[in-house]
């Protein structure tokens, strides 16, 4: 079993940044490759950013390209999402979400663990 806790999250004005963490535990071996993706109330989760364990490069969402960066401390079984130049649009429910392989890494039900998410809100 794997465990997820997301933190950091919060409210910003646009053009400001936050930084979102999130620490696994439990059987590390199937968090090699982890993601972010966020949620609207009634709308479908989105992905935002994967990056895997063993290396090569990460993947982003066209939408938060240039903006975002996710990073990972393999020592600390941690992955972060610094978000840079927010805007409004990026208000959301942010997600950290794991799966063994980094398979479909843009397709949500692809992840087999979740945190619980954190609410991150930017005022224009």
């Amino acid at each position: 079993q794997v465990q997820l806790l997301e933190s950091g999250g919060g409210s910003v004005q646009a053009g400001g940044s936050l930084r979102l963490s999130c620490a696994a535990s439990g059987n590390i071996d199937s968090t090699n490759c982890m993601g972010w993706f966020r949620q609207a109330p009634g709308k479908e989760r989105d992905w935002v950013a994967t990056i895997y364990t063993g290396g090569g490069n990460p993947y982003y969402a066209v939408s938060v390209t240039g903006r975002f960066t996710i990073s990972r401390d393999n020592a600390k079984n941690t992955v972060s999402l610094q978000m840079n130049s927010l805007k409004p649009e990026d208000t959301d429910m942010y997600y950290c979400a794991a799966q063994p392989r980094c398979t479909a890494v843009r397709t949500f039900y692809a992840y087999h663990y979740w945190g619980q998410g954190t609410q991150v809100t930017v005022s224009s």
